[in-house]
């Protein structure tokens, strides 16, 4: 007759089989890792490319990317940091009491709660002239924090592209900021009007394209009025003291 199996034997077995299963694991993990993170740094790069207007079908990122130099850039001077940006992650900076700036209730358009003090900034230059400046955006929608890219063209005030790569917004609804019909709106759009102040604006509905502000105006999402809000506040949070402001204002001083 076979022995029956005591219940010290089942655990020892169970025990051996969770030892295996967690080295497997844990291999897999480290075996990974590597490209994975060439996927991430790839996705990253046709991002930035994506918000410039830069990225085509069949082009090798990497060459494209390669006309960008990224720097970072501390939010509170303005001033470029002699920092290697690929020592730093501001998602993980902006958690960290001593690297990030808690935002007041008044202050947090994008409600974002704490703000890294660096940022990864992407610039590219003609003749020794910025040519097109991509910035890191990201803000509260309606179901999720956006995460996307802000193109700017050499003069600082014409828009040269937008896109968001992280969301969780309502398909269909909020979801269209992915739509590349919506996303079309913002090439040429100017953020500034004649006075020097910050003009551009996602508005509720439909603008009409012969008004003189058209130029500052873009479409509002249909049925998604928190998302379409949340895009304007993150973009005017981004763009103002508190964000690029200080960084574009040395810029335009030739900083």
């Amino acid at each position: 007759m076979a022995k029956k199996e005591t219940v010290s034997q089942t655990l020892i077995v169970a025990f051996v089989l969770c030892i295996v299963c967690a080295v497997i694991v844990s291999s897999a993990a480290v075996i990974l890792k590597p490209k994975q993170e060439a996927n991430k740094e790839l996705e990253r790069k046709i991002n930035v490319l994506a918000a410039a207007g830069m990225m085509e079908k069949g082009a090798d990122v990497d060459q494209l990317f390669s006309r960008f130099t990224a720097k970072v850039v501390d939010l509170d001077s303005g001033a470029y940091l002699d920092v290697d940006p690929s020592t730093i992650d501001s998602r993980k900076e902006a958690k960290n009491p001593a690297l990030s700036t808690a935002l007041s209730k008044k202050d947090d358009l994008a409600k974002i709660n704490r703000r890294a003090n660096r940022a990864i900034v992407y610039i590219l230059e003609k003749d020794q002239e910025i040519d097109t400046i991509v910035l890191p955006i990201h803000g509260y929608g309606l179901w999720s924090t956006l995460y996307g890219f802000l193109a700017l063209e050499g003069d600082l005030n014409t828009v040269a592209g937008l896109g968001f790569y992280s969301h969780t917004e309502t398909p269909g609804l909020g979801g269209e900021i992915d739509n590349p019909r919506w996303k079309a709106q913002w090439p040429g759009k100017k953020l500034y009007n004649q006075s020097g102040d910050l003009a551009i604006q996602v508005t509720k509905g439909k603008n009409n394209p012969e008004l003189a502000d058209s130029i500052h105006k873009i479409d509002g999402l249909s049925g998604a009025t928190l998302t379409t809000r949340g895009v304007d506040n993150l973009v005017h949070y981004w763009l103002s003291e508190g964000g690029y402001g200080p960084f574009l204002a040395q810029l335009n001083k030739g900083g």
